[in-house]
């Protein structure tokens, strides 16, 4: 399993990210995004503490750790600059928190979050045709989630993007070790979206790209 969008203690989640990874390791993932929480208040004591906390994880063990941010309740005007940010702060990776039905998320944020970038969506909820023609045209990442709430719009998502050729990732937004999930589980999901067989391995081979790019040069590569 490769998994870029969990959250630890430096956010909402209740794990360290060291408990996370270890953990995550022992059911057989190959790859873990720290993305918690960020928004200008505290972007650089979150990212900061996750940088280290990779660089010691990346060099014992079989799993990568990639070390990001789920920029989160940003207005949208104020996205790019906070995008732009974190990735000269040393995020490898950077998720927006979309508009999930399940939270009042501003309206506009999907698409602020393409403009300015980002790797992944989280949980888009009801994008827009549109909006997911621009993330295919910008190559931004759209996530079909395992976590209850935000997956009751997987189908919609899944729908849209196969239909625009947006590049569909699979992710827990794991808060705590419960909702860390198999391979298997994760098929699972991607079939209850209406995904055929073969979209599903192009789920798949997607993560692992984007986790391919997304670790090159870490600590123990």
């Amino acid at each position: 399993m490769i998994d870029l969008h969990t959250h630890t203690l430096f956010s909402d989640g209740v794990l360290l990210p060291s408990e996370l990874a270890r953990r995550a390791e022992v059911i057989g993932y190959r790859a873990l995004g720290f993305t918690d929480h960020v928004d200008h208040s505290n972007l650089e004591h979150v990212l900061s503490n996750i940088l280290k906390v990779c660089d010691v994880l990346n060099r014992q063990g079989t799993l990568r750790v990639i070390p990001g941010v789920e920029v989160t309740h940003v207005h949208p005007d104020a996205f790019g600059p906070l995008v732009k940010r974190a990735r000269q702060l040393g995020a490898r990776l950077v998720v927006a928190h979309g508009e999930t039905i399940v939270e009042p998320v501003a309206p506009g944020t999907n698409r602020a979050a393409i403009e300015a970038g980002v790797d992944i969506i989280a949980h888009p909820g009801l994008i827009t045709e549109a909006e997911v023609q621009l993330a295919a045209a910008r190559g931004v990442h759209l996530e079909i989630t395992t976590r209850r709430g935000h997956s009751l719009t997987n189908g919609h998502v899944a729908g849209l993007a196969l239909g625009a050729g947006a590049h569909l990732v699979c992710n827990t937004d794991s808060h705590g070790p419960g909702d860390l999930v198999t391979r298997a589980r994760a098929a699972r999901v991607l079939r209850g979206a209406g995904l055929s067989e073969e979209a599903m391995d192009g789920v798949f081979d997607n993560s692992e790209a984007l986790m391919k790019k997304l670790i090159n040069g870490l600590g123990g590569e």
